[in-house]
């Protein structure tokens, strides 16, 4: 394996590519010698970032995928071009509404935090730009 690898990923905006990136990232993570469960927070965190980037950035173009390992770290990156938005202000559900609740989703952001290492935002009018990583 060289030095540092990147695998570039460019999804259009389809029902499933998400799945396309997760595939790539179990080849990514299986190369390093994750295990099935660190490989699984992955996808999980992976799919949550894609659909985010597919849904909300409203955007009509490709998103784009990064994996990079550096060491014991694998880094993804998720990018769109879409309107961007503010971390700091999308609310944490209440898991009591949410449960009783017709409209499950909206876990996203915090399903990344808890699944990955790190997770990073990076947004403005122009895109949304989401570092991950997930150390060995």
């Amino acid at each position: 394996m060289s030095t540092n690898p990147k695998v570039e990923l460019t999804l259009p905006v389809m029902e499933n590519m998400e799945l396309a990136a997760t595939k790539t990232a179990e080849v990514v993570a299986k190369s390093m010698g994750l295990d099935e469960m660190k490989t699984a927070e992955i996808n999980m965190a992976l799919i949550e970032a894609c659909i985010n980037a597919f849904e909300h950035s409203k955007s009509k173009e490709n998103i784009y995928i990064t994996y990079s390992i550096d060491g014991d770290t694998l880094t993804i990156k998720v990018g769109d071009k879409g309107e961007g938005f503010d971390s700091e202000v999308v609310a944490i559900p209440n898991i009591d509404e949410k449960i009783n609740s017709e409209h499950k989703r909206g876990w996203g952001l915090q399903l990344m935090k808890e699944l990955m290492d790190t997770v990073e935002f990076e947004s403005s009018k122009s895109g949304t730009t989401v570092t991950m990583t997930k150390n060995k």
